[in-house]
Order: C-alpha cells, then structure tokens, then sequence
C-alpha cells in the first residue's frame, strides 16, 4: 500500500476522511473535510471521487460531501453487534413498556462504553447515550457495569492509563466503584452527567459466562426505584444472555476476554 510523504498509507488516510465526519453533520464541505482529516485539499478530492465511486461516499451540489449509503449497508450486514442487538431489542421493548424511559445497550470498545442500541420516548429524561456514540468508562454506569466484569488484567491496564479530564474521580475512587459494581451485581451513577438522572447498569453475560455488553436504564433521580429496577434489568440480561446463546453468531461477538 503506498504511503504518502508523510509515511501515512492510503488505508490510513482513508479512515481519517471517514472518521471526519463529526457526530450529528449530514454533509461537510470538502475544504472542511480535508481540513479535518489533516490532508491536503487535492489528495482529499480525490479520495472522495474514488470512496464516491464505491457508494462509501456520496457527492452533493456544492461541493459537499455526506458518508454513503453503501457504508451503512455493508456495517450493518455483518457487524458483529447485529446479533446481540437482535437479541436485545424484545427485551428492552419490555423493559421501556414498563418504565417508561430510556433503555440503553453498551458495549466496551477500548476505555469506553460503545452504545449499540437506545430506546427512548417522547417525555422521558435526557439521555447523553445515542447509537453508535460512545463515553468513557467512568461516565456511564453502562461503562462502569461492563469494566467491573472484565478480567483483572483488563481492569489493571485501565486503571493505569486513566485520568479525568476534569478532575471529577481519582484512580482510588473509580477502583471502589469498579468494585462496589463487581459486589453489587450492578452499576449506578447518580446525577453525574445529567443533575437530574439517574443511571443504572447490569452486564449481559454469553453462554461462556464472558461479559459481552451492558443492557441500562437512564430515570429521573426523583423516580428511583432501584429495588425495583435492579431484578427486572437483571432478568432481562439473562435473557438476552440466553438468546445470544441460541444464536448462530453469537460466537462471533468480540469480548474484551479474547484480547
């Protein structure tokens, strides 16, 4: 693969077009698609015009550039989340029937939770979770619920690289809720992202017993009921666990435990 001047590969530069595109923008300008990916504006056009040609990008008036359909298709037809999203998702009906709010389903991508699936109706609280977005690990119960239940190596490698940005947790404090959520079965955090929510997490285990995701709820801190709220979550991660295990791919699905 032939590098550039700068010794970054095609494939590399191609990632980082991609990767361009911030959270929420329909279309980028291509000037501004360069400028983002840190290429310059020629080696950027025609990366698109080729990326283009394969429906991984699509051309508008203008000069405007927006991810392609084609991009969508070919994650979705074999991304190893389909499986546990499909899994999930009558599971997480129940649970939004019953509550009311927002249901999430997490995965641990690096040091952070990774959503796959949300589920929210008009009138329940604010929920920082959306699709494909991710927080990092002490943010979310959904990250806290997932790295309680990870191998101590995991956890180990964690705890050494972490710092918060904005000094809210030290190393010492994230290592008791690691733990209190490794006791406890479940992961709370209450009014930390949002002064006003509650967020409660359990971990969804496969039939290996490894914790593949995080099925969470986000309530209003008024409304909490978390003797009531932990065992219908944790019924409904068993199930889920159970339907992955029925699954023809579920082997497929990634684990923090395989690396």
């Amino acid at each position: 693969m032939a590098n550039s001047g700068s010794g970054d590969s095609v494939v590399d530069r191609v990632v980082r077009l991609i990767e361009a595109f911030p959270e929420g923008s329909a279309a980028l300008q291509l000037s501004e698609l360069a400028d983002r990916a840190g290429l310059p504006l020629t080696t950027a056009h025609r990366l698109v015009r080729q990326l283009a040609g394969h429906g991984l990008l699509e051309l508008g008036s203008g000069g405007s550039v927006r991810l392609g359909l084609r991009l969508w298709e070919l994650v979705n037809r074999n991304s190893p989340t389909l499986a546990l999203r499909q899994a999930a998702m009558p599971l997480m009906e129940d649970i939004q029937q019953v509550l009311n709010q927002n249901v999430n389903l997490a995965v641990l991508d690096g040091w952070d939770a990774l959503f796959v699936e949300r589920l929210s109706r008009r009138g329940s609280v604010a929920n920082r979770a959306k699709v494909a977005g991710r927080m990092p690990v002490h943010l979310s119960s959904a990250g806290l619920a997932l790295m309680a239940h990870q191998p101590a190596s995991v956890q180990a490698a964690y705890l050494r690289q972490f710092k918060d940005p904005a000094d809210r947790l030290r190393a010492g404090d994230l290592r008791s809720l690691l733990a209190e959520a490794a006791d406890e079965g479940y992961a709370q955090l209450a009014g930390v992202v949002d002064p006003d929510t509650w967020g409660i997490a359990v971990p969804v285990r496969d039939a290996r017993k490894r914790t593949v995701a995080a099925l969470g709820v986000v309530v209003p801190l008024r409304e909490m009921r978390l003797q009531a709220l932990v065992p219908a979550l944790q019924t409904a991660a068993r199930g889920i666990g159970r339907r992955l295990g029925d699954s023809r791919t579920a082997a497929e699905f990634r684990s923090m435990e395989d690396l």
